[in-house]
């Protein structure tokens, strides 16, 4: 076993995550950090500290977690929270508050967008109750000052930010009024007596955290959330999650946008027709293709088909990027298939084009077509890290469990040569 692996292996045991999901590199630099700052000078002084410390082992866990959040991130789900929330509301008869969690809730963006949300549909505070938890004392902490910078506040709408918030000197400060509507709680959703210890709820917000785990701790994972989720609730889960958790006994409510999930042997509520959803975890960083070899497994379109490349009319490759970026996180997945067809036309494949369309089609359920650009992404590129994660977890949510752990040994070994580089 190297010396890296005892740490991959205790972030895996301690909050499940899954090393390729996020590359080596990122738990070798946190590493790398905490012996800085403890003044160690090696990786075992450092081992045998973190194994007699529960606040460095902390210290590590923070060090690992970069939380990736704002105010109404996936908007279209907090509408649909909105409508299901005064359908289920009378459905119970009003004898009750509606009990609503949001895990891993982070700094507290999700939560109070929440609280946020359902005042703005006209909800009572005795209403509606919210509870939130996360595996980060310091993300807990920093939720409950409820003060928040510049960058909590994305995309076109947020007039939200003149009702519910004052500028002070260091930021924004959210309205006692939100902030009593949700209690903060430091738990660990892979704890086994976390169901146990809490009465389901009506509507579970989950996002953007089972992509980070393996798939036997994909399973447990949902495991603990079905069973938070009461049997006519709703799961709302992150864009790419959705064939997983169809995989795995759910089923979409069919609410466009929402990511919003159900129990597959209850009827859904207020069903819809399902359109296209997609939003990334995060924007890649641009692309570094790789030459192909000659003996490419796919040919290069035919050039009389192509669009002309003349500097005057087709548009940098970078734009057309962050174009692709900028139409997938507000979810309009037709523009972006169309800007990724628009690249493959005007310029030469690239693996972050591939990439794209597949984490596209696998968050439609197209799993055949996803496994093919992403293997077309692969091949430009075999150090792409996101599409070996992505591929792997699709490989292993259809029972190919050896191929998933041959990628997965790949990105392990990706990010160790990677780190070496940079230390030569």
């Amino acid at each position: 076993m190297s010396t890296d692996q005892r740490f991959f292996d205790f972030l895996k045991q301690r909050i499940g995550l899954d090393v390729a999901s996020v590359g080596p590199a990122i738990i070798e630099r946190a590493v790398r950090q905490r012996c800085i700052a403890l003044h160690m000078v090696d990786n075992d002084r450092y081992w045998q500290h973190l194994l007699s410390s529960q606040d460095e082992q902390q210290a590590l866990i923070e060090s690992v977690i970069v939380p990736e959040t704002w105010f109404f991130r996936y908007p279209e789900s907090f509408v649909t929270l909105g409508r299901l929330a005064r359908q289920r509301l009378a459905q119970i008869g009003n004898r009750r508050a509606l009990r609503i969690l949001s895990v891993p809730c982070s700094t507290g963006e999700e939560p109070y967008s929440i609280a946020m949300a359902l005042f703005d549909a006209g909800f009572a505070a005795h209403q509606f109750k919210v509870e939130a938890l996360d595996v980060s004392p310091l993300s807990v902490q920093r939720a409950q000052t409820a003060l928040y910078g510049k960058n909590s506040f994305r995309g076109q709408q947020t007039d939200f930010r003149e009702r519910y918030f004052s500028l002070e000197t260091d930021g924004y400060q959210l309205s006692g009024r939100v902030c009593e509507q949700v209690r903060f709680t430091v738990a660990n959703l892979l704890d086994p007596a976390l169901a146990g210890s809490h009465a389901p709820y009506d509507f579970v917000f989950c996002r953007n955290l089972l992509i980070y785990f393996d798939l036997k701790t994909q399973q447990q994972a949902l495991d603990v959330l079905k069973r938070l989720t009461c049997e006519d609730g709703v799961l709302f889960i992150g864009p790419a999650e959705g064939s997983l958790l169809s995989r795995l006994g759910m089923r979409s409510i069919g609410a466009p946008q929402s990511f919003a999930f159900c129990h597959s042997h209850e009827p859904a509520p207020a069903a819809r027709p399902v359109l296209a959803e997609f939003k990334p975890l995060m924007r890649p960083q641009p692309p570094t293709p790789l030459p192909p070899p000659a003996n490419r497994p796919f040919a290069p379109r035919p050039q009389a088909h192509a669009a002309p490349k003349a500097a005057s009319t087709a548009e940098d490759p970078m734009v057309l990027l962050e174009r692709i970026a900028t139409l997938a996180n507000e979810g309009k997945s037709t523009e972006a298939r169309a800007v990724c067809e628009q690249f493959l036309q005007s310029h030469d494949p690239q693996a972050e084009v591939f990439y794209w369309l597949g984490l596209l089609s696998d968050v439609q359920g197209q799993t055949a077509e996803a496994q093919v650009f992403y293997r077309k992404a692969l091949y430009l590129e075999p150090q792409h890290s996101q599409a070996l994660a992505h591929l792997a977890a699709l490989l292993a949510s259809q029972g190919d469990t050896a191929g998933a752990q041959r990628l997965n040994e790949r990105a392990a070994r990706n990010g160790r040569s990677a780190q070496s580089e940079r230390k030569q």
